[in-house]
């Protein structure tokens, strides 16, 4: 088997920036709404799996085809190769989903899916009986979308911000792929200062550490398709020879997180540990007006509060109106926000040079960009 087809799903709005990624390791890439596609070789599996850091997963894509009839959804499912990517002890579940679709019934259609992978194997394989599944898993996906219906297999398991260093966090914290994203959507270098005065639990700050060090976000981290044949272990050990070869641990870093609350300071610092950062990033409990900025140039990264709750938008307002404030006296730096508080530019004290939309979790957002005097020359 030469190439496969590929496909990296993503948040809305961070399309563009998985693409980029997927250039970055070498593969030429096709952007779509949710998701990016592109064509590799099978040792892409491991090493997009380990490098991503915005895709929400890796999907190996098998076939798409126009299915009206659960007639046609069966037959053009059986008719692909499923053998060359299903053991003969594979356990194949299939999930699902169909949008604007005349097969709109998604438990018939998983149904349907199943029982034609299952015939299709058990011919190739020369079953008698009903498939074993006592081996590797291979969750199949079948995805009806104005009547195409794509089907894959997840090479990731649980999803790709699942990096394995968060062992604690607060009440909404920021998924490990959005985080990375925003560090991403800056111009920012590993030898400039980054500050995230809201720092929560610590995400942007550790991403950012994970960026600056160039270390491979899923190096920490268990995959479902481990135990394919399909993918060699001279897959495995080339991918993890890769990270190992590219992570620059000598690299410094000047990057702090704060946040008014003691309690997610310290789960912000184990966090860190968890992930091997533990040297690199400094933590401080303090407020936004006692934010001290001493370098001439560098980035505020943050995800304050959005003030959704009855009672807190004029806290959160005045936590704006603070940051704002000490900002102004620093010119050369550059800020990026993330909110859904629509007074933001307002409260803040000047116009956002950029805005760009983002959904985090369910909630849309706005990226605001302050771009520093200086920073864009750096």
């Amino acid at each position: 088997m030469k190439n496969v087809t590929l496909i990296a799903t993503a948040a809305m709005g961070l399309e563009s920036v998985v693409a980029n990624e997927v250039k970055q390791l070498g593969y030429e890439a096709t952007v779509e709404n949710g998701r990016v596609l592109f064509e590799a070789p099978i040792s892409a599996i491991p090493r997009c799996n380990l490098w991503l850091r915005t895709a929400d997963r890796v999907r190996l894509r098998i076939g798409a085809f126009t299915a009206t009839t659960f007639d046609e959804l069966f037959e053009s499912t059986k008719s692909l190769p499923w053998e060359d990517f299903i053991a003969e002890e594979g356990q194949f579940p299939v999930s699902g989903k169909s949008v604007k679709s005349q097969l709109y019934s998604v438990p018939d259609c998983q149904s349907i899916v199943k029982k034609a992978i299952a015939e299709r194997l058990k011919l190739k394989y020369g079953l008698a009986s009903k498939m074993p599944e006592s081996g590797p898993l291979y969750k199949v996906e079948v995805s009806i979308l104005k009547d195409i219906a794509t089907l894959t297999i997840d090479t990731s398991g649980t999803g790709l911000h699942k990096r394995g260093y968060r062992i604690g966090q607060g009440e909404a914290p920021l998924k490990e792929t959005m985080a990375a994203a925003l560090v991403m959507l800056t111009n920012w270098k590993p030898d400039h200062p980054l500050i995230d005065p809201f720092c929560g639990s610590g995400t942007i700050a550790i991403e950012a550490a994970l960026i600056g060090q160039n270390i491979a976000p899923g190096f920490n981290r268990e995959f479902a398709c481990e135990d394919w044949p399909l993918i060699k272990n001279k897959h495995w050990e080339a991918a993890y020879e890769e990270v190992e070869e590219k992570a620059n641990y000598d690299q410094k870093l000047d990057i702090t997180g704060s946040d008014i609350d003691y309690n997610l300071v310290k789960i912000a610092n184990e966090n860190a540990v968890e992930a091997g950062l533990g040297d690199l990033i400094t933590w401080k409990q303090m407020q936004v007006k006692d934010l001290f900025i001493r370098n001439k140039n560098g980035y505020v990264i943050g995800n304050p509060p959005y003030g959704q709750r009855i009672g807190d938008k004029e806290a959160v307002a005045t936590i704006y109106r603070e940051l704002g404030n000490v900002m102004k006296d620093h010119p050369t730096w550059s800020v990026y926000i993330l909110t859904a508080f629509e007074g933001f530019e307002k409260q803040y004290g000047q116009q956002a040079t950029k805005k760009r939309k983002l959904f985090n979790g369910f909630i849309q957002t706005d990226y605001y960009q302050y771009f520093g005097r200086k920073s864009r020359q750096d």
